[in-house]
């Protein structure tokens, strides 16, 4: 076996290419690169192609070919093949009498047609939201009535996964937002010498507010990703549809235990917070103001109501709703791939924070109309 080779020879203001060897998949393709300097001189009329030393050869020998067609077309010199074998020749006509296919472009949409096309997406969206929110209230529903149908060790396992596994993290951040937030109002404080206003700040702020939400983010990155991906990975493995088989609702069975896991332990994770983020002002009110423990707990409680533990309690209920449908309704609105999972479940996290901070600005505003 021979490989492919190619000459250049120039004879009479033509570029004669010589082709010998075997030209077939395993040998290298020559470059053209020689061809191409030679072209740059003006005396080139022309290329010849001469195949009478050609061995084996494929369809190598007609890429070539096609290739240095395109370079004479490009230079605008006249390609004249000689002593090619029966079959290339063959080849070479039918290729030239298909015209390569043309595919028509696609026209871009207008500016009105996207915006219709995002918000028709939008509206279908909600729509689904709201039919899922509703099928999920009427299990709701039937759990109130005893009539639900689910396992209890789930309801477990989903308690011990949204509470005990989550301490961790929520004491963590909780001291450290507590660490803020009397960090914060100390040096602001400290230059009216109204020190002991501290204990206000962290007590009030912690109850009111960020404990509910900062427990509740945490949640919906934490747990509300993890339901997401759950509900999504069965959707690929095509569980639910099994289950839909079976006459088993999903609603019920999937859903509704995750849902009542964080409405039971979304408000202990606050009460928590609180405690924790109290604590961490405590440390900063001791170390940096040098504020005695029995006036700082004075001042505590002092500044504490019943109503703040309540509003915290009762915002940290809806946010558990929200995280549980959001990680539910995308992991259900999963497709059917692994990047469909992973979509799902960092929908389920923004789905959820987004709502999270609306319904909390809505319960700020109802409880300055109700003066709580």
């Amino acid at each position: 076996m021979t490989e492919a080779r190619l000459r250049l020879q120039q004879q009479d203001r033509h570029l004669r290419l010589c082709l010998s060897g075997d030209w077939h998949r395993d040998s290298h393709l020559p470059d053209l690169a020689a061809v191409e300097s030679a072209l740059q001189h003006e005396d080139i009329a022309g290329l010849e192609l001469d195949g009478s030393a050609l061995g084996r050869w494929d369809s190598l020998l007609l890429l070539f070919i096609r290739q240095l067609q395109q370079l004479a077309d490009k230079t605008q010199r006249p390609l004249e093949l000689t002593a090619l074998p029966a079959g290339a020749q063959q080849l070479l006509e039918l290729m030239a009498a298909v015209p390569p296919a043309r595919f028509p472009a696609r026209p871009r949409p207008s500016l009105p047609e996207r915006v219709g096309a995002q918000a028709r997406r939008q509206l279908s969206g909600v729509a689904a939201s709201l039919a899922f929110i509703g099928a999920a209230s009427l299990a709701f529903g039937r759990f109130a009535r005893g009539r639900a149908r689910f396992r209890a060790e789930d309801l477990r396992d989903q308690l011990y996964c949204s509470g005990a596994q989550a301490l961790p993290i929520i004491t963590l951040v909780a001291v450290l937002i507590g660490l803020i937030l009397a960090f914060v109002g100390a040096v602001q404080l400290k230059l009216f010498g109204a020190e002991i206003y501290v204990a206000d700040l962290v007590a009030i702020g912690m109850t009111r507010e960020m404990g509910a939400m900062m427990a509740a983010i945490i949640m919906a990155g934490r747990t509300g990703a993890a339901f997401a991906a759950q509900i999504g990975t069965m959707q690929v493995n095509e569980e639910i549809d099994a289950l839909r088989t079976l006459g088993i609702d999903p609603m019920e069975f999937l859903v509704l235990p995750r849902m009542l896991a964080l409405i039971l332990m979304l408000p202990l994770l606050c009460l928590y917070a609180d405690l924790l983020g109290m604590a961490g002002g405590l440390l900063v009110a001791g170390g940096l103001l040098d504020l005695p423990l029995n006036q700082y707990l004075h001042q505590t409680l002092a500044a504490l109501s019943l109503n703040h533990f309540l509003l915290g309690l009762g915002k940290s209920v809806v946010f558990g709703v929200i995280v549980a449908l959001a990680g539910c309704l995308r992991g259900l609105q999963c497709g059917r791939s692994a990047a469909a999972v992973g979509d799902a479940a960092t929908s389920a996290v923004v789905s959820a924070i987004v709502a999270i901070i609306v319904c909390d600005g809505l319960f700020a505003v109802l409880a300055d109309l109700f003066g709580v």
